[in-house]
């Protein structure tokens, strides 16, 4: 995976670009467009992109990948690619045109993205601030699978903070990216009804693999310009945020009502190890690793 590109790849990429002007000649180019996402609900999306691009009247084709920089994980925390990186790697995508920048305004990884000449670029779950300079590269926008029905819950946690609320339904929408948060003009949205025993990373790659669907619905009016015109902007006094969930909010309280207990079960991301729910001198029941409780616990 490539955190900045050696002149041989630029010269690659330039050879690339020559070949695809003589392609367009023969009236059988691809429009390139560069993916962004990081988890596992991100490597779905794009799955489906690489599915799609490989057909042979398909309009489009995956001509890079972004995603988060390595990280440690699992007990000997060896630094391992990001769920996105994996399946590009998996699906024997070019592993030079996997760009992992710590940031999205790095000089080196915008002049990389240049070269690759994108038409588009396309978010889910990325996990990184898009700068004006990002913004300003791709000719048809960056466009953005955002897991609620927007202007609902712009921020981190959607999925998460829905369901602590309560909803009985939610959605996916597809939205242009600017730089407020969440906040650029809708293409589209779908809806769906959320029961009482969906969780949160159950909903979440539901929404996901919806989203990935209706992208692939918009795409040729995306790549033609015609979606910016039927767009439609967002009703900010009907905004709601969805910021990232702290682990104090795993909290569970006896005293409080069985069903705010519900939401707050569903709404959290546990994570792949068993804890313990104690209850602590504070009046409240709080998670514990195993083996990490705490040396005293009041009597209940």
């Amino acid at each position: 995976m490539a955190r900045c590109s050696p002149p041989l790849l630029r010269r690659l990429f330039c050879c690339a670009a020559k070949s695809a002007s003589a392609t367009a000649a023969a009236g059988t180019k691809k429009k390139n467009i560069v993916f962004l996402g990081s988890p596992q609900v991100a490597a779905s999306v794009l799955d489906t992109l690489l599915a799609a691009s490989s057909s042979a009247d398909s309009a489009f084709q995956v001509a890079a990948v972004v995603t988060q920089p390595p990280a440690a994980k699992n007990r000997g925390r060896k630094l391992l690619p990001s769920a996105v990186a994996q399946l590009a790697l998996d699906r024997g995508f070019p592993s030079d045109l996997i760009f992992t920048p710590e940031r999205a305004g790095e000089e080196t990884f915008l002049s990389d993205l240049k070269e690759v000449r994108p038409e588009l670029c396309i978010t889910a779950a990325y996990g990184n601030i898009l700068p004006q300079r990002f913004l300003d590269i791709p000719p048809c926008g960056t466009v953005n699978i955002h897991p609620s029905l927007l202007p609902l819950y712009r921020g981190a946690a959607p999925v998460q903070r829905a369901l602590q609320d309560g909803v009985e339904e939610t959605g996916v929408s597809l939205a242009y990216t600017v730089r407020a948060l969440d906040a650029g003009p809708v293409i589209a949205c779908e809806r769906f009804s959320v029961d009482d025993c969906i969780k949160a990373p159950e909903l979440l790659a539901i929404l996901f693999n919806i989203g990935s669907k209706l992208l692939l619905d918009e795409l040729p009016s995306i790549l033609d310009g015609s979606a910016k015109q039927k767009a439609k902007p967002q009703d900010d006094s009907k905004v709601t945020l969805a910021p990232k969930m702290n682990s104090d909010e795993s909290w569970l309280a006896f005293n409080e009502e069985a069903r705010l207990l519900h939401n707050k079960v569903s709404s959290v991301i546990l994570k792949m190890y068993s804890w313990k729910l104690l209850p602590t001198n504070s009046g409240r029941c709080e998670h514990f690793q195993d083996g990490q409780e705490p040396a005293q616990s009041c009597n209940s």
